[in-house]
């Protein structure tokens, strides 16, 4: 009779332990999990900015004025500061927005920015992803949201932390 034996020796064992330990490291490293995050939240931001955007351009379309009128200009604005300059709750009540759209995009609010006038609208954000810094879209000034020529030399580095282009729709 032959003494035949199944199964693997701890040896075996310990070394695709440590094979499946090196290629999660690798995995890990590649994927970089709070660039992940980053990425993740600029997205969020960037559809409520979109949404903010195509929300004035219809109050506009209603009503044949921007919703800061009678002022004919508005400079760049934080949403997070009571919405008073872009009177974000005339878009609300128009319909335009959801009702609770200030306390779904409570925490993202402080990262928009808006600039118009009486015809025009930008929405911006400040990217934290470097992914985002490096969008083509990402080349307007976060100061007065105009246009750079060369991102890298008016922007700097995308990862800076002094990097000072914004993402827009215009």
């Amino acid at each position: 009779m032959k003494n035949s034996k199944f199964g693997f020796t701890l040896i075996e064992l310990l070394i695709v332990i440590a094979l499946l330990g090196a290629l999660a490291v690798g995995l890990m490293a590649a994927l970089d999990p709070f660039e992940q995050l980053k990425k993740g939240d600029d997205t969020g931001i960037r559809n409520t900015v979109s949404e903010v955007h195509g929300a004035v351009i219809r109050y506009y379309a209603i009503r044949s004025q921007m919703p800061w009128a009678p002022a004919s200009t508005i400079s760049v604005s934080d949403l997070s500061t009571g919405y008073t300059d872009v009177n974000l709750s005339a878009i609300i009540d128009s319909g335009e927005l959801k009702a609770d759209f200030s306390t779904l995009a409570k925490g993202q609010l402080g990262r928009i920015k808006l600039a118009g006038t009486d015809q025009t609208v930008t929405v911006c954000f400040k990217p934290a992803s470097k992914s985002f810094r490096t969008d083509p879209n990402t080349k307007f000034l976060e100061s007065d949201m105009t246009e750079v020529a060369d991102k890298d030399a008016d922007c700097g580095p995308a990862s800076s932390p002094t990097f000072a282009c914004v993402w827009c729709v215009k």
